[in-house]
């Protein structure tokens, strides 16, 4: 069949025909434009000598002194034959700069290829197109097919190693000197819904999209600083925590035994016998929470008509017990903890819970002699943990509650580096750029964030907030006698805060050049994380809980 011809409308004629007049045109000169504040003459400028991001010399100030960009670059393992093929530091700037921006897909990137001036601040030749991006990104971890050969699998299987190896190492080296104070891991997943055919997009545990398919990101935090030290992606039929657990293993294996955490941290998913039986063959301490399984609710049982509840702060109360349930290897230190929690009862004496917004039944509780008879109007909020550790019973009540905290601060961590930060894009059909994205924009974050911390060591401010005071910028880049000006014009309302921000960043990195001029680049680093470390703690108050750990922000 042929394609039916339509007669299009007059006035759709009408339209076509002066657009396409007005392209023909190619205003060149002065446009005249009439608005609400006058007339004004409005030209084109294809100098290309300006840039929104007017505060990326002060970061590459830093980067530069601190030889993070450089080591990432030069570790790098991606190599062109062809001459014509972009640069490393080309392809890494240009990815760099598109993180730092806030993008999540690799077609941002055009966003930033007027861009005249970030470029040569960072030593590159020019920014490079999307596509050529993606390109580089297979070269690094390249992707199986089925076309090739065993030996070609084998040399890509190499190659996605050593790419991950090379990720992985600049995560550590940039958080390596942090985990000399002592420190918490948390170990939590998040889920990636995807809108395509990637490979391992399957249905799997996806509880804001049911059914439809995703990755997930298995995540290692240092507690209360909301810095990673590493993401392993998988399929979303991959969550569950057995699977991340080589990954957590060869990293506790990888930290020397001053480094390793005082106490590895998780949720329900971790308080299985395989997570607790790896952890205790490394002579870990760690603190998990229990699901309610009928095990565990006859614990419950047992202890709730007991006396003597230890007060663990905060309202909540806690016992001791040991506790082996069907499958685990040994008897393992259990806490019970709970606080009580006001309800009403109905006409037909069904508890109703007081909770904010819609009130839930809970009839269930009742069931089950969770429910004081003695006080009609409470109920008990509770929770059963597992731990390894030599601490206190009263200080279990702190660690439980940092960890809620910490649950909080990691769902405003994930909803940061995943809505702010791109974690939830730069997507392609295969799953090793999506693994090797997904560890670059948490390196990238984490140099931020030390950034950040460096201009403001008191609070933590994240990338919607901390971008437009120290990110962004008019800048105009003008050159006379072999010097190189920009010229900054700052749109936010506190530019004597931002000048006093970055006031604190150039200090710091004077401070550790004129304290240690002998050390390398790779060792100011290690100086300059001391240095803010020592600002975080010293901007805190006084007071330190038990155990101690890193302040929160």
């Amino acid at each position: 069949m042929g394609e039916q011809k339509f007669a299009l409308k007059p006035l759709v004629e009408a339209v076509e025909h002066a657009l396409v007049e007005a392209v023909d045109s190619g205003e060149d000169g002065d446009m005249r434009v009439s608005t609400p504040g006058g007339v004004f003459h409005v030209r084109w400028d294809d100098r290309g000598g300006a840039t929104a991001m007017g505060q990326l010399p002060f970061f590459a100030e830093y980067l530069n002194a601190t030889g993070l960009f450089e080591d990432w670059v030069k570790g790098c393992p991606l190599s062109y034959v062809s001459p014509n093929a972009p640069r490393r530091v080309d392809v890494l700037g240009t990815w760099m700069l598109s993180i730092l921006d806030g993008h999540h897909r690799y077609a941002h990137v055009g966003m930033l290829r007027g861009d005249g001036v970030a470029p040569s601040i960072l030593g590159m030749k020019k920014i490079i197109g999307d596509d050529s991006l993606r390109r580089a990104l297979s070269a690094i971890a390249p992707a199986p097919d089925k076309k090739h050969t065993g030996e070609e699998k084998a040399a890509q299987e190499a190659q996605v190693e050593r790419a991950t190896k090379w990720m992985q190492s600049q995560l550590m080296h940039s958080a390596a000197e942090a985990l000399r104070t002592a420190w918490v891991l948390d170990c939590d997943t998040t889920i990636k819904p995807l809108y395509g055919h990637q490979a391992g997009a399957e249905l799997g545990y996806n509880p804001h999209k049911p059914g439809r398919p995703s990755h997930a990101i298995h995540t290692y935090w240092i507690g209360n600083l909301r810095l990673v030290l590493d993401a392993q992606l998988e399929s979303d039929k991959r969550h569950a925590p057995s699977h991340s657990r080589p990954g957590l293993v060869a990293l506790l294996e990888g930290l020397a035994p001053d480094s390793r955490p005082q106490l590895v941290r998780g949720d329900v998913a971790f308080g299985s016998e395989g997570e607790m039986a790896a952890l205790e063959a490394l002579k870990q301490p760690y603190l998990f929470k229990l699901r309610q399984s009928p095990g565990v609710m006859k614990l419950l049982n047992r202890q709730w008509n007991l006396d003597e509840w230890v007060d663990v702060g905060q309202g909540w109360t806690g016992r001791e017990d040991t506790l082996r349930l069907m499958g685990w290897s040994q008897l393992r230190r259990v806490i019970v903890i709970r606080r009580p929690r006001k309800m009403d009862i109905d006409a037909q004496g069904k508890a109703k819970v007081k909770k904010r917004g819609r009130k839930s039944n809970v009839q269930k509780q009742a069931e089950l002699a969770l429910i004081d008879q003695n006080e009609a109007t409470k109920n008990w909020e509770y929770a059963v943990l597992v731990c390894d550790t030599p601490y206190k019973l009263e200080n279990m009540g702190q660690l439980y509650r940092d960890r809620a905290d910490c649950r909080m601060w990691q769902t405003r961590g994930f909803d940061e580096i995943k809505n702010q930060w791109g974690w939830g894009g730069y997507s392609t059909h295969d799953i090793e750029r999506c693994a090797l994205s997904a560890r670059a924009v948490a390196l990238i974050y984490k140099w931020w964030s030390w950034y950040v911390r460096l201009a403001n060591p008191k609070n933590r401010m994240e990338a919607i907030t901390s971008r437009p005071k120290l990110l962004s910028a008019v800048g105009r880049m003008t050159s006379h006698s072999g010097q190189n000006k920009i010229l900054l014009t700052v749109m936010h309302e506190s530019v004597d805060q931002i000048k006093q921000l970055v006031a604190n960043v150039r200090s710091g990195i004077r401070h550790i050049s004129a304290a240690a001029p002998q050390l390398v680049d790779s060792q100011r680093w290690v100086a300059m994380v001391r240095f803010i470390v020592a600002r975080i703690l010293a901007a805190q108050p006084k007071f330190t809980p038990t155990p101690a750990v890193l302040p929160s922000g």
